[in-house]
């Protein structure tokens, strides 16, 4: 992370991380649908640690729900002080519920997901259930 993206006390400022957050999952979202996607939502933004100027920040997205029209993405972010002999830890994590478009910029399906293990079909059944509920929420 660089000066400009931090405050004064040497903190990076969330935004930025989120800025990148966003990126990193509307990678994974087009990679998949292969079309152009949007940002629809943001869920369970957590900071978990501080990122400071001269960190290195490394952005993981993996697709674990997809409806018929979105997807949501859960983006961890994993930073490493590269003056110490330490692993990666976890920084931040959010759900991104992206949306597939097409070429007149309306909402399109999606490919299905393939499952392929436990651990998967446990993130797909949560990311439904967090679907459902804001579906819900919307009515």
């Amino acid at each position: 992370m660089q000066p400009d993206q931090s405050n004064i006390a040497g903190n990076v400022h969330g935004g930025e991380i989120m800025k990148l957050m966003d990126n990193t999952a509307g990678i994974v979202a087009r990679k998949h649908a292969r079309t152009n996607v949007v940002t629809a939502r943001v869920d369970k933004l957590e900071f978990h640690l501080p990122i400071h100027i001269g960190n290195l920040v490394t952005f993981q997205g993996q697709l674990i729900f997809v409806g018929s029209k979105s997807m949501e993405v859960l983006v961890t972010v994993l930073v490493e002080d590269l003056l110490k002999e330490e692993p990666p830890k976890l920084a931040l994590t959010a759900y991104f519920t992206m949306v597939a478009l097409d070429k007149a910029g309306k909402p399109t399906t999606v490919p299905s997901l393939d499952i392929t293990n436990d651990e998967e079909q446990k993130l797909y059944e949560e990311g439904k259930q967090r679907y459902l509920a804001n579906k819900q929420s919307e009515n």
